[in-house]
Protein backbone atom coordinates (compact mmCIF):
# COMPACT_ATOMS: atom_id res chain seq x y z
CA UNK A 1 0.00 0.00 0.00
CA UNK A 2 1.45 3.59 -1.19
CA UNK A 3 1.83 5.66 2.16
CA UNK A 4 -0.17 9.32 1.27
CA UNK A 5 2.09 12.49 1.33
CA UNK A 6 0.93 12.94 5.16
CA UNK A 7 2.74 9.54 5.93
CA UNK A 8 5.47 10.13 3.90
CA UNK A 9 6.54 13.19 5.84
CA UNK A 10 5.76 11.48 8.73
CA UNK A 11 8.54 8.45 8.23
CA UNK A 12 10.93 11.02 6.95
CA UNK A 13 10.58 13.14 10.24
CA UNK A 14 10.55 9.60 12.71
CA UNK A 15 13.87 8.31 10.67
CA UNK A 16 15.35 11.29 11.60
CA UNK A 17 14.19 11.48 15.58
CA UNK A 18 15.50 7.73 14.94
CA UNK A 19 18.96 8.71 14.16
CA UNK A 20 19.15 11.30 16.52
CA UNK A 21 17.69 9.63 19.32
CA UNK A 22 20.20 6.62 18.76
CA UNK A 23 23.16 9.49 18.55
CA UNK A 24 22.30 10.87 21.70
CA UNK A 25 21.48 7.97 23.81
CA UNK A 26 24.82 6.87 23.16
CA UNK A 27 26.28 9.78 24.03
CA UNK A 28 28.05 10.38 20.43
CA UNK A 29 28.17 14.25 18.73
CA UNK A 30 27.63 14.73 15.26
CA UNK A 31 30.38 15.70 14.89
CA UNK A 32 32.13 11.98 15.85
CA UNK A 33 29.24 10.44 13.75
CA UNK A 34 30.28 12.49 10.77
CA UNK A 35 33.79 11.14 11.26
CA UNK A 36 32.71 7.31 11.60
CA UNK A 37 30.45 8.31 8.98
CA UNK A 38 32.26 9.72 6.62
CA UNK A 39 30.24 12.60 6.41
CA UNK A 40 30.52 16.19 7.22
CA UNK A 41 29.36 17.64 10.41
CA UNK A 42 27.26 19.76 8.73
CA UNK A 43 25.37 16.92 6.49
CA UNK A 44 24.47 15.06 10.26
CA UNK A 45 22.85 18.06 11.43
CA UNK A 46 20.82 18.54 7.82
CA UNK A 47 19.28 15.14 7.94
CA UNK A 48 18.77 15.22 12.21
CA UNK A 49 17.14 18.84 11.49
CA UNK A 50 15.05 17.59 8.39
CA UNK A 51 16.86 19.96 6.32
CA UNK A 52 17.93 17.58 3.71
CA UNK A 53 16.48 14.09 2.06
CA UNK A 54 19.33 11.87 3.02
CA UNK A 55 20.59 9.15 -0.36
CA UNK A 56 20.10 5.14 1.11
CA UNK A 57 24.00 5.46 1.33
CA UNK A 58 24.24 8.54 3.59
CA UNK A 59 21.28 6.37 5.88
CA UNK A 60 23.34 3.78 5.94
CA UNK A 61 26.58 5.37 6.75
CA UNK A 62 24.80 6.90 9.87
CA UNK A 63 23.71 3.82 11.13
CA UNK A 64 27.14 1.90 10.56
CA UNK A 65 28.63 5.01 12.88
CA UNK A 66 26.13 5.12 15.28
CA UNK A 67 26.30 1.00 15.77
CA UNK A 68 22.59 0.24 14.48
CA UNK A 69 21.23 -1.50 11.73
CA UNK A 70 19.45 0.41 8.91
CA UNK A 71 15.88 -1.37 8.50
CA UNK A 72 15.90 -1.09 12.74
CA UNK A 73 15.87 2.81 12.29
CA UNK A 74 13.18 1.95 9.35
CA UNK A 75 11.06 -0.03 11.44
CA UNK A 76 10.84 2.66 14.42
CA UNK A 77 10.34 5.54 12.08
CA UNK A 78 7.20 3.34 10.63
CA UNK A 79 6.14 2.53 14.46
Amino acid sequence: MKPSEKQRQAIIANVAKALRDTRVRKGLSMSAVAERAGLSQQMVSYVERQMRMPTIDTLLRMAEALEVELPEILRRAKG
